[in-house]
């Protein structure tokens, strides 16, 4: 399993450099901080999958009263048709369609409390139509390749950490950050469909992207003619209105069959909780792992050494202070989080500085790929996941270099 070599590399890159720095550099204080970290990542690991159990048992309680009162047929009539031709493996109306795009809708909002546990029950339904149980099938990795593009049309939370920041327009990085991730999830999608040979010049297909296209464009448009507070305030309502809208939808659908509500909500539930004390294991290692690998300094010379490659060919390195974020994004959300907020602090570049808008920008053009894959795949114990990593991070690159492009375009 490809996940097992990464695992180990973090663990042993990381043992390398720290012995450098100790040996040549006298660093007396690399193997403390390693270790400091170990504890402090399997600390975390469990915080957030004891945090994720009751937004896993909520969800999946909503999404088992949505199943079962026919949510799973209204969708496939409004989306069945191109998902059919990207996941051609899953039988029309089966269960996994309406998880896959409730997923995607509960990204796309930047709800990512949401997002997990319905990603998570999709990847569980995936696995029932899998026929060979330890391999990620093509429908699995079109999935996670699509969900690591992290598409996402309101990044409420980089706004919201923008605004404690202090900065005097938060949501300056909302276009940018759109344009963005749309060219990482539509770079996955190019990726995927040619390792699976799937037609993209099929009307159905191509009549799909390109009305999202325009949805978004026409999404950038309306946003743009709004205030920054309006635009807080719109993002807010919107996502308010979406979230409370599928319950009650849920809810509606489920009287009208005449379910047992309550009773099919525990149901769903009871998976949530089960699936969420699954995925502890993983959840630490691949953190204990990044964190590591962050702590031994490993990252600094990376960027380091980046700077200094461009500096040969004479071109501007201001955007070179931002990839501490773009590297660690795809390892960890609490960690780019952290990054993002120290660079964009006003005791360093500041909030509105191009390298802070820049960082904002990068925490919001991709996803966590490594945490995805090991929580996913691990939650339905898949050790062979072919191309599913490449495919991510191919997404991610993408979304960095057209950040790094649209910041310059933008901000500088």
């Amino acid at each position: 399993m490809i996940l097992n070599y990464i695992w180990v590399g973090f663990f042993l890159i990381a043992f390398v450099v720290a012995f450098i720095k100790f040996i040549f550099f006298q660093d007396i204080e690399v193997f403390p901080q390693m270790l400091q970290s170990t504890f402090d990542m399997a600390k975390t690991g469990f915080e957030i999958s004891i945090g994720l159990t009751g937004v896993m048992t909520l969800w999946l309680g909503i999404m088992k009263i949505g199943e079962k009162g026919g949510m799973v047929a209204i969708m496939s009539r409004l989306v069945g048709p191109f998902f059919s031709r990207l996941f051609p493996e899953i039988p029309k109306d089966h269960p996994a369609t309406g998880s896959v795009i409730m997923n995607f809708s509960a990204n796309i909002i930047g709800l990512d409390n949401a997002a997990t546990p319905l990603g998570l029950k999709a990847m569980k339904e995936l696995q029932d139509l899998n026929s060979s149980k330890d391999t990620a099938s093509n429908a699995q990795i079109m999935f996670l390749v699509l969900n690591t593009s992290g598409l996402t049309i309101i990044p409420i939370s980089i706004i919201a950490d923008r605004t404690m920041l202090g900065s005097v327009n938060p949501t300056s990085i909302f276009v940018p950050t759109l344009i963005a991730t749309f060219c990482s999830t539509l770079v996955g999608l190019l990726y995927v469909s040619f390792k699976q040979k799937i037609n993209l010049f099929d009307k159905v297909i191509g009549a799909y992207i390109f009305g999202f296209t325009a949805f978004i464009a026409l999404c950038v448009w309306y946003f743009t003619t709004l205030s920054q507070a309006e635009l807080q305030k719109q993002s807010s309502l919107i996502t308010s209105i979406t979230v409370i809208s599928i319950i009650a939808s849920f809810l509606i659908l489920g009287l009208r069959k005449r379910l047992p509500l309550y009773e099919t909500f525990i149901e769903g539930a009871k998976e949530g909780f089960e699936t969420s004390v699954k995925i502890i294991p993983y959840l630490i290692g691949i953190l204990v792992a990044i964190g590591v690998f962050k702590a031994s300094g490993t990252l600094n010379y990376i960027t380091e050494g980046i700077r200094w490659a461009v500096q040969l060919t004479g071109l501007n390195t201001d955007f070179v202070d931002a990839l501490p974020v773009a590297f660690m994004k795809p390892l960890s959300s609490q960690t780019s989080r952290g990054m993002m907020m120290a660079i964009a602090d006003v005791k360093s570049f500041g909030p509105d500085s191009f390298v802070g808008n820049l960082a904002s920008i990068f925490r919001g053009c991709a996803d966590t790929t490594f945490y995805i894959l090991a929580v996913y795949f691990g939650s339905i114990n898949i050790k062979k996941t072919r191309y599913a990593l490449t495919g991510g991070l191919i997404a991610d690159l993408a979304g960095v270099i057209a950040a790094i492009f649209i910041a310059y375009l933008f901000f500088h």
